[in-house]
């Protein structure tokens, strides 16, 4: 017999959880203590909030594949993990948040700390429950990790009472494998590929669009293997960037609000849409009424809720995309489209004419966001992974950093979550030490969370964290400058020494605001052994372009 709290550790050990992350407090203090005996086999990371711990394990999960793991208290440490339990529902991101609770005779008191946290995360888990007897403990941690990394991931929160932490039970843990009411994955049906295959054999201009489905179905290989048959142009979303590398023939560049060009106009000329493990989210589909209506759509997807949700699809093909691609490719005619890709490759020159030349080697005299990842690019690994914020740094990151490998791409996308990267990265790097790890970082969500530096402090994470500082919140004022009379509403920001800061958490850290000095600064960074904090002064209103606004069909990009 051992106390639950043991049963909880034990749990984790046998979901073979290397990482978890957490702060601990009064009602998961018997969880803390168990965790003391087993730290040659899991490893706790002490962030310096609730949040960040979250965020952590998203990061944690998304560059290695596995569950992330979070714990807290009860009251405000499990209301704290709220944003990244919708930001990792919107994201499918796997996660087992562990939250510990009053005692069950004191449920629906108003006990201290007691709140409802299973009521209050419903709306933003996969699943949720609330443990309250010791026996109860080890089926719902097994429970929740095969729900988190089933099927589509996400997040799942498992509340234990304080008694059932202490009470005494037996460790018999029995993996999850399935569930009567749960159907996480769909055979992929054949007729639905041949007639897919029909649409595509006998397009003239058909175009993929691939997201991070590829990513979470390891369909990497097999999306290569469909383009290098098909010769079809392919554009990706923001979460699906690195599933192919953007030196393949068939690449063309990125879709959405920010995304290039000829990616975003050409989705209204083709004749067949090919969607693929995305969701047709309004950031990339513009106003969905003049969206793609030219076109017949095959989609790829594994959730069926997705399946006719936002664009109806001519030919859906439900299920696991690893096995859909690899079917459709076999089925589908070798073939090749010079002419239509050609097109893609003369509305790229006007963007590099018009915005790229611009923004990756300018002339004027202030620093762009984009010479700052043209010099990442230069010092860089092939396989480095990317974390941003969200705002304008992180479009511009998105947009010129070069992707060649899958599970290189980590931030926010659905929720949009400021203050995300820097523990986001934090979570990354304590994967794999041995992988640069690059947090962009902007000067507005990098005061969200920017505690966690004690954590990089702590851990000695080799996180290169650069900061592109416009003294603004950068994406908010471009709105305010192109839509509301340059009103700037709240949008300044009065920074402290970011310098001084990084430097009290014993971090590197240089400040650049010349062009001499931005290359050499880059280089330091990344070959610096241990974390890093490079600020770079960039223009205080250098705008992102493309930009298609809200409302807007993706016909409207705006070029300036």
């Amino acid at each position: 017999m051992i106390r639950g709290a043991d049963i909880v550790v034990r749990s984790l050990i046998a979901e073979n959880a290397k990482h978890i992350f957490g702060y601990p407090g009064g009602a998961i203090m018997p969880v803390y203590d168990a965790l003391y005996d087993y730290s040659d086999q899991i490893r706790h990371v002490l962030t310096r909030h609730e949040q960040g711990a979250i965020h952590a394990a998203q990061g944690y999960a998304r560059v290695s594949g596995q569950v992330g793991v979070a714990l807290a208290t009860s009251g405000p440490g499990a209301t704290n993990l709220i944003t990244g339990l919708a930001d990792a529902m919107i994201d499918s991101t796997p996660l087992v948040c562990i939250t510990g609770q009053v005692a069950a005779h004191l449920l629906g008191t108003d006990a201290f700390q007691e709140t409802d946290v299973v009521g209050i995360s419903m709306p933003v888990t996969k699943w949720n429950i609330q443990v309250r007897r010791v026996e109860e403990i080890a089926p719902a941690i097994a429970k929740g990790f095969h729900i988190a990394r089933s099927g589509r991931p996400g997040p799942v929160l498992i509340d234990i009472t304080k008694n059932a932490q202490t009470e005494a039970g037996e460790f018999n843990y029995v993996p999850c494998l399935s569930i009567r009411s749960y159907r996480p994955y769909f055979q992929v049906k054949m007729d639905a590929v041949q007639k897919a295959a029909e649409l595509i054999n006998n397009a003239k201009r058909p175009y993929v669009l691939y997201g991070q489905g590829v990513v979470i179905g390891q369909a990497e290989e097999e999306l290569k293997a469909f383009l290098d048959k098909t010769g079809i142009p392919a554009a990706c979303t923001l979460l699906g960037s690195g599933a192919l590398s953007e030196e393949h023939p068939s690449y063309v560049g990125k879709l959405g609000m920010h995304g290039n060009y000829a990616s975003n106009i050409l989705t209204n000329q083709c004749d067949v849409l090919i969607a693929v493990g995305m969701r047709f989210d309004d950031r990339v589909t513009g106003d969905l009424k003049r969206y793609a209506k030219q076109a017949k759509v095959v989609h790829l997807e594994l959730d069926p809720s997705e399946i006719n949700k936002n664009v109806f699809a001519d030919a859906p093909v439900l299920g696991d995309c690893k096995h859909s691609l690899a079917m459709l490719a076999k089925a589908v005619d070798a073939n090749s489209h010079p002419e239509w890709m050609s097109k893609f490759k003369e509305l790229e020159l006007l963007e590099k004419e018009a915005v790229i030349a611009n923004d990756l080697s300018p002339t004027k005299a202030g620093l762009t966001m984009g010479e700052v990842i043209r010099f990442i690019n230069q010092y860089k690994a092939d396989d480095a992974v990317l974390v941003t914020d969200v705002g304008q740094h992180q479009m511009i990151a998105w947009r010129y950093f070069d992707y060649k490998t899958s599970k290189t791409q980590v931030t926010s996308g659905g929720l949009g979550t400021m203050g995300f990267a820097l523990p986001a990265a934090l979570g990354a790097q304590m994967y794999d030490y041995s992988r640069q790890v690059i947090c962009v970082v902007g000067d507005g969500g990098i005061q969200m969370t920017i505690q966690e530096l004690g954590t990089i402090m702590q851990t000695k994470a080799p996180v290169k964290v650069v900061l592109l500082n416009n003294n603004f919140l950068g994406m908010v004022r471009q709105w305010q400058q192109m839509f509301f009379d340059r009103r700037y509403s709240f949008t300044e920001l009065d920074n402290p020494d970011f310098i001084k800061l990084a430097e009290a958490y014993d971090i590197k850290a240089t400040k650049v605001s010349e062009r001499d000095g931005l290359s050499e600064a880059v280089a330091d960074m990344l070959l610096h052994d241990g974390p890093y904090f490079l600020e770079v002064v960039v223009e205080k209103e250098d705008n992102v372009f493309p930009m298609i606004a809200t409302g807007c069909s993706v016909e409207e990009v705006r070029l300036s």
